[in-house]
């Protein structure tokens, strides 16, 4: 626990403002994280280091991984309209024996995306927009559900369902 609390006073000193102020410290040591993960994607990594984008605050932390130990779920947010465009989740159960904190999935190409846990198992929503369609309202919504590979350490899509997205608010005046 006192690498965690040294890590994230370490990060703390670079960290730019988020779109909301001044970042927190698990703000600021998540950014870090992203940006150091050779899988993190270039438009992640920029949209953070040019502080466009943000660490959203509220990271929520629960055990996806069966091993009574906390994970942190962590979003991006674009900074815009785009909203959530990444969630990447951090373990201890790596296989690894040193007990640092690894990523251990993300999802990189989402449009807003928003995440939820129930009975310890992550699901994450993105739009899917076709052409022509408005902001309120994509064509579709993906949903994926991940599922803890004991083997791999890694958390895995189990499920994913495509789904009509919103309609459209109706013309004022109605039918």
């Amino acid at each position: 626990m006192r690498r965690w609390a040294a890590a994230i006073a370490a990060a703390t000193l670079l960290a730019p403002a988020s779109a909301s102020g001044a970042q927190t410290r698990s703000q600021t040591f998540f950014r870090t994280k992203i940006t150091a993960e050779r899988s993190t994607t270039k438009p992640i990594r920029d949209l953070l280091g040019t502080g466009g984008g943000f660490v959203v605050k509220a990271i929520v932390f629960r055990d996806l991984t069966g091993d009574e130990k906390s994970d942190a779920i962590v979003r991006v947010h674009s900074g815009g309209a785009a909203g959530v465009v990444a969630v990447f989740v951090f373990s201890t159960d790596t296989g690894r024996r040193d007990d640092e904190l690894r990523l251990v999935f993300s999802s990189q190409k989402l449009q807003r995306a928003s995440t939820r846990v129930a009975d310890d198992v992550l699901s994450y929503r993105s739009a899917r927009y076709a052409a022509g369609d408005e902001p309120c309202c994509p064509e579709q919504l993906v949903e994926s559900t991940l599922e803890w590979d004991a083997g791999d350490h890694r958390l895995k899509v189990a499920e994913r369902t495509v789904m009509d997205g919103p309609a459209p608010p109706s013309a004022a005046g109605g039918r």
